[in-house]
């Protein structure tokens, strides 16, 4: 069935006008407990030993301090505990995985943007590839592939794992877009740019053929950067997906029977709850 964690203190926070909404987990939340995929608490709780896998020992602290900047993360009071629930659901949602269940993370802050010392694009700590730095650390050796299908390039995500043995990186995003990165491919970090107005159908020819490529690399566990923002109804990006494309990448990425996990990025449509929904009945 799979497994979903959350915990509505993400919720709690937020700016008017802002994208990057608490109605993201809030609405989710109680669509997919109607729908039967029950919520539940992280299973862990993450810690500073958990973010210095991967950012600057400081990193943790200029979140607290509020001594970080960047125009579109502003600071909020309890960023960085709320930053850090976050986080446990992706680790949570990481151990599922590797004990046979696959499993998502519905919780906000996202984190792809966010790389080794710096906050960006709504991003505090970089859920997915901490999740997979943790796996690996347990488990050397261990060979992870991540798919990020957000809207945007995740620059955090590729600047944290470029290089990084056992791990590749395959990102599928509207260019040119925020951040402006991701026009080509770096070593193990393949990028496929897309221009505004690709359908749903545009987008699963570009992928299922470069899927297929990461999926020779042999990957042990499949690791998600689940973006709903490519959505042909999403407010701030140009990409024109459909609720059923959402379910085929699910059900492509479920169709390896590998170890499996997601976190939530972006997604920001009234739309999200259904998106997020779609996509778990192939994923599960």
């Amino acid at each position: 069935m799979g497994r979903v964690f959350s915990d509505l203190k993400t919720a709690e926070y937020g700016a008017s006008g802002h994208p990057e909404a608490p109605f993201r987990v809030l609405r989710t939340f109680e669509r997919l407990k109607a729908a039967g995929h029950a919520p539940e608490k992280p299973a862990m709780t993450a810690g500073a030993s958990d973010v210095s896998l991967l950012h600057d020992e400081e990193h943790l602290n200029s979140i607290r301090l509020g001594t970080f900047e960047d125009a579109d993360t502003p600071m909020y009071a309890r960023i960085a505990d709320i930053a850090l629930i976050s986080l446990a659901g992706s680790l949570s949602a990481a151990d599922s995985a590797l004990a046979g269940e696959p499993a998502f993370s519905l919780m906000r802050p996202p984190g792809h943007h966010a790389g080794k010392d710096k906050v960006a694009g709504f991003c505090y700590l970089n859920n997915a590839a901490l999740a997979v730095a943790r796996l690996q650390k347990a488990k050397p050796g261990l060979k992870i592939a991540i798919v990020d299908f957000d809207v945007h390039h995740g620059d955090g995500t590729e600047s944290l794992v470029l290089g990084r043995e056992n791990t590749t990186y395959l990102s599928l995003h509207q260019y040119p877009l925020y951040p402006g990165t991701g026009l080509d491919t770096r070593g193990n970090c393949w990028n496929i740019p897309l221009e505004a107005g690709t359908s749903g159908d545009g987008w699963l020819s570009a992928f299922e053929p470069a899927f297929g490529l990461l999926l020779g690399t042999k990957p042990d566990v499949l690791a998600v950067s689940a973006g709903f923002d490519a959505y042909k109804g999403d407010p701030i990006a140009g990409l024109k997906l459909d609720r059923s494309t959402f379910k085929r990448i699910g059900a492509l990425l479920a169709q390896t029977k590998l170890p499996r996990f997601a976190a939530l990025e972006g997604g920001y449509s009234e739309d999200l709850p259904l998106l997020v929904e779609s996509f778990l009945d192939g994923f599960f």
